[in-house]
């Protein structure tokens, strides 16, 4: 007897997650062949961005920057904090889990005895889900790597791709070059697509030549520089001086910046932006997660960085926050992530650790970091917590109003505070 058709969300997810013995299982024959059955495309353009680092950042500010240009933009973002509806967004705003609903049963239909993974269910649904709506630009941002990613089953009209640095490497290869090949094959025979990254693998180059991709590399089609105020940005054919910092705080924002605007620049035929569009664009773009700062004291910063590239940046940025007397950390990671060389590049700006389990298998377990960090620095202040909100709430009674609480690693570490806060909130709120 057949099990009944999932009603909600919840359920709906809960059986993309039974369908597939493996999380992860890198191949695109699966998606390719139930998009067909779906008869599913995109006429309105469509960005495609791939990367180790900056994707977030920069599939936010092509967003903020379009809309602020008057268009219809849908986005594709990932992985969710709080809600999975947030990985779908139509103007700037999460769709609703009921418009959901109805892809997840038609791509149900489609599917036949094909077992697709969690990832490649939802991306094909959240694609169905844009491809109904009148939309003047689509941002898709990739999840792993890029060639058999289920994203790369949409041809895209300008490929993005960002920094690239080591991380999924059981998957994507053991060095940058074999890195580079994969988010490469994002890129599409004689479309456009930009390079943020201003030392590309040879790898990537290679494609692009083979391909005949118009590659635009930052330093040769496109640069920018700044001072303390504001900064500059010139490409083959359009220049934007005395512009103010993106919103987005971190040292590699100018860096996603530059690329982000030469994507535009790539589809100004298509799709014009004012010069007034791309500064009040990157005035208002807001990106929960990425270096986020938040009101009152003590200081408390959230960041997704979790693997050795992304982690430098945001002890560069912790840096140039200026000083406190103190920095905790709550911090929990995938098992799968270079952690020795993540813990060795921001041990120096902590001074005390708050070391969590997170929910799902995947993640290294509290105990072990505690372990793998003793081996590394023995003077090192360490707590072990079951969970993230429990760390955190720890990490904030044993700080002064003037210390700082830095939240970052896994996605699951993050929103896991996020959810707490917003708890808190919701409690405080209803006493009055």
């Amino acid at each position: 007897m057949n099990a009944p058709q999932p009603q909600s969300l919840s359920d709906w997810l809960a059986h993309c997650e039974r369908l597939h013995p493996k999380t992860i299982d890198l191949t695109l024959a699966r998606v390719l062949a139930v998009r067909d059955r779906l008869g599913l495309a995109f006429r309105t353009p469509v960005v495609t961005v791939a990367g180790t680092n900056g994707k977030g950042s920069s599939c936010a500010m092509l967003e903020s920057i379009a809309r602020q240009a008057g268009y219809r933009v849908g986005l594709y973002i990932k992985p969710h904090f709080l809600h999975f509806e947030e990985r779908c967004r139509v103007e700037g705003v999460s769709v609703s889990a009921e418009s959901l609903l109805p892809h997840f049963e038609a791509v149900e239909a489609a599917r036949g005895d094909l077992q697709l993974t969690y990832f490649e269910f939802t991306t094909l649904v959240i694609l169905r889900r844009l491809a109904e709506e009148s939309l003047d630009l689509v941002i898709l941002e990739v999840g792993l790597g890029g060639r058999l990613d289920a994203v790369n089953c949409i041809d895209a009209d300008v490929a993005l791709i960002t920094s690239i640095d080591l991380d999924h490497m059981d998957y994507l290869g053991p060095d940058r070059e074999s890195i580079g090949r994969e988010k490469a094959g994002i890129l599409r025979a004689a479309r456009p697509a930009v390079c943020a990254d201003p030392l590309p693998p040879a790898s990537l180059l290679l494609v692009a030549e083979q391909l005949g991709s118009d590659l635009r590399l930052s330093g040769r089609d496109f640069r920018f520089d700044g001072d303390r105020q504001q900064w500059r940005w010139q490409g083959r054919t359009k220049r934007y001086a005395g512009m103010a910092y993106p919103a987005l705080r971190g040292a590699n924002q100018l860096l996603n910046a530059a690329g982000v605007l030469a994507v535009f620049e790539a589809l100004q035929q298509r799709l014009p932006i004012s010069a007034q569009a791309v500064r009040q664009g990157l005035a208002v773009v807001e990106l929960a997660g990425r270096f986020q700062v938040l009101p009152g004291q003590p200081t408390v910063i959230l960041d997704v960085a979790h693997n050795p590239h992304a982690v430098a940046t945001l002890a560069q940025n912790l840096d140039q926050l200026g000083f406190a007397p103190r920095t905790r950390a709550v911090f929990g990671a995938m098992a799968d992530k270079a952690l020795d060389e993540v813990f060795t590049r921001i041990a120096p700006w902590i001074d005390e650790w708050h070391l969590c389990d997170l929910p799902t298998p995947r993640a290294a377990k509290a105990l072990d970091l505690q372990q793998r960090f003793v081996a590394l620095r023995e003077e090192s202040v360490l707590h072990v917590h079951a969970e993230a909100w429990e760390a955190f709430t720890a990490a904030k009674v044993a700080s002064e109003p003037a210390d700082r609480i830095v939240v970052f690693g896994s996605f699951f570490t993050v929103g896991g505070v996020m959810a707490g806060l917003q708890g808190a909130t919701r409690t405080q709120t209803s006493a009055f």
